[in-house]
């Protein structure tokens, strides 16, 4: 199967093999990245709301901390961002490119103060658990500290989704006037990335966390792949975007998958937090 390369630019509103497009195909090209988002905003609810209310008990009963400012304010920056990408999604399927491009400035501030953020929070988090854990009755001291070692290998997570989010983004970015094929796709593949958080929490889901990230990242690939089938059923190929995400993904998640759940790592994160 072929790589991609050519813009969307040519693909829009043509077949690139000369077929007849139908109304329904044009539908789809550009309601996909609508559907995308919004189902991003939808599995962002399904794993969090439960998980909060779940927190918030477990809180109020002296077993978890109480939620850190830093913690909202990182909620209330990826929602902006999920509800962001849904409009410009939006307005891109409805013709209005202008609105488009202004709006979309707002993600040239949005996206660092999200990174700036989720790096203060998760040593904050780190503390919280931990100060508590030293002073915890004996039963919830042992439930904090298993907690502690969850915190261990999600710290590799959101290091990774710290370094792979941004970037992603930046390349979306670079590439919004000169190629809108990589543009769009790679908005999409790169938000999907820190939503690994939310398909963590959610109950019903394959876990293989106690033993590696595994399902985390085929829960990323599960998000992508209505957009990715369409591509391929589409165009019989795939896109460029894809082959850079995996290429990055996988070089960035190396250490990852070295560390998870060893005593090293496990060792070392308290010395990093600085507890």
């Amino acid at each position: 199967m072929a790589v991609a390369t050519v813009s969307d630019t040519l693909a829009d509103n043509a077949d690139l093999r000369g077929r007849s497009v139908t109304g329904l195909v044009r539908a789809v090209d550009r309601w996909i990245y609508v559907f995308m988002a919004a189902t991003f905003i939808v599995v962002t609810l399904t794993g969090f709301v439960p998980d909060a209310l779940e927190q918030v008990a477990a809180i109020k009963a002296g077993q978890r901390p109480p939620y850190p400012i830093v913690l909202h304010v990182h909620a209330i920056l990826m929602a902006s961002f999920l509800l962001l990408l849904l409009a410009q999604t939006t307005l891109m399927a409805t013709g209005r490119d202008g609105l488009h491009q202004r709006i979309g400035r707002v993600a040239v501030l949005l996206v660092p103060a999200i990174v700036v953020v989720g790096f203060i929070l998760v040593p904050t988090t780190y503390h919280g658990v931990w100060n508590m854990a030293q002073t915890a009755p004996p039963g919830t001291r042992d439930q904090l500290r298993h907690v502690i070692l969850v915190l261990d290998n999600v710290a590799l997570l959101q290091l990774r989704i710290g370094i792979l989010f941004p970037f992603f983004i930046a390349i979306a970015l670079a590439a919004r006037r000169t190629d809108s094929a990589l543009h769009k796709r790679m908005m999409i593949l790169a938000t999907a990335v820190p939503l690994a958080a939310a398909t963590d929490r959610i109950d019903w889901l394959p876990d293989t966390f106690q033993t590696s990230p595994l399902s985390s990242d085929l829960s990323i690939l599960g998000l992508v792949s209505p957009m990715l089938l369409w591509d391929i059923l589409r165009w019989r190929t795939i896109p460029r975007a894809y082959f850079i995400w995996i290429a990055v993904s996988l070089v960035v998640s190396i250490p990852v998958y070295t560390l998870w759940n060893t005593q090293w790592w496990q060792s070392a994160v308290p010395h990093l937090m600085r507890v």
